[in-house]
């Protein structure tokens, strides 16, 4: 059932569903994939020659074998299938390596560390040939790694070190770093709450704290690759690279996700929308909701609060490059600089930002 209409059409002077506090199921604790910051090795074996190709509209799951030793020294081979996924990176010249789903056999993860996943999304090193796309992907991570400093209100992430072995192919095995990201049922079922499948929604029903650090933080990465009121074009659920979830009666709460357009990742493709202004991702546009100053400055503590945590993370990550780690924590500085300045926080943010009109 989709969420009452009033989330579509309510008005600048409805009550904001935010004040209206529901649940929808008991909250739970993280998944057993989830609860660890350990990097997983693991081993999958699939035809990726044939994966590979699955580049059009029909991309089925394929048959694929996972083995990995799980924290409890077990030896475990599941039964998986993959299937590519996303639109842009599925382009041969961007991407000779897909992302993909994996879907899981239920009966075989009883006492594993997969036991209650179905289908997972897996973020991949895109091009094999190039070493700076493997920091990409540590990048990203890392990126999860941070909102969730910030918020329990956000997608878990794990570190994966894949050997990938073509079964229908005799080519040498590949072992880069990969991403598990946490399901969005499955995160919002950790607060009782579901994903909510609406076409659009207004700022003034999104949780206003909520809301405000999520922009924040985008701010932060450099990132301007998402819409959290809206649904693309071609979708019938909100939102652009954000997945709504609450309850029907409130509360409201964006979650990000997909941060290779960010200036902190910095991908070769990344290329800003034209009508931002900027020639590069590198470059900061708030791409934030207008709001009042005050939701602003209630946000910025807690970005500084967590400056220290933030900055270890990265310098304790393991493969992270020297030079990847300096240009990231000194493209962090800026942004510190930014908040910690009212010229520049009126100039760069609140003169910047974006009013909502419905799609």
């Amino acid at each position: 059932m989709r969420v009452v209409a009033a989330l579509m059409l309510a008005s600048s002077a409805a009550v904001p569903l935010s004040a209206q506090a529901g649940s929808a199921a008991p909250p739970r604790s993280p998944a057993p994939l989830f609860a660890s910051d350990e990097p997983l090795v693991l081993t999958i074996e699939a035809p990726l020659d044939r994966l590979r190709r699955d580049r059009g509209s029909d991309r089925p799951f394929r048959p694929a074998v996972l083995r990995v030793v799980d924290e409890g020294g077990r030896e475990l081979e599941l039964a998986i299938a993959l299937r590519t996924r996303g639109n842009f990176r599925l382009q041969p010249r961007i991407c000779d390596f897909p992302n993909f789903f994996v879907r899981f056999d239920e009966p075989g993860l009883a006492g594993t560390i997969f036991e209650g996943q179905t289908v997972l999304p897996i973020v991949s090193h895109c091009r094999t040939g190039r070493s700076d796309y493997e920091q990409f992907t540590l990048l990203e991570y890392l990126i999860h790694r941070m909102y969730v400093m910030l918020t329990d209100r956000s997608l878990l992430a794990r570190l994966a070190q894949i050997t990938y072995v073509d079964t229908e192919k005799n080519a040498e095995p590949i072992t880069r770093y990969a991403v598990f990201t946490e399901h969005f049922d499955d995160m919002a079922a950790r607060h009782g709450w579901e994903v909510l499948q609406v076409p659009t929604v207004p700022p003034n029903q999104v949780d206003a704290i909520d809301l405000t650090r999520f922009e924040v933080f985008q701010f932060m990465i450099g990132n301007t690759d998402f819409d959290p009121f809206n649904a693309e074009p071609d979708e019938d659920a909100c939102c652009h690279n954000a997945v709504l979830v609450g309850t029907m009666l409130g509360p409201v709460i964006p979650v990000p996700f997909d941060f290779d357009w960010s200036g902190v990742v910095d991908a070769p493709y990344a290329r800003p929308d034209a009508r931002l202004g900027i020639r590069t991702v590198r470059q900061r546009r708030y791409w934030g909701a207008c709001r009042p100053r005050e939701e602003l400055e209630a946000v910025f503590p807690l970005f500084r609060e967590r400056r220290d945590e933030i900055y270890s993370l990265y310098r304790n990550q393991q493969d992270l490059e020297p030079k990847v780690r300096d240009r990231t924590l000194e493209y962090f500085d800026e942004f510190y600089e930014i908040i910690d300045d009212d010229g520049r926080v009126r100039r760069e943010m609140e003169a910047l930002c974006r009013e909502w009109t419905p799609q």
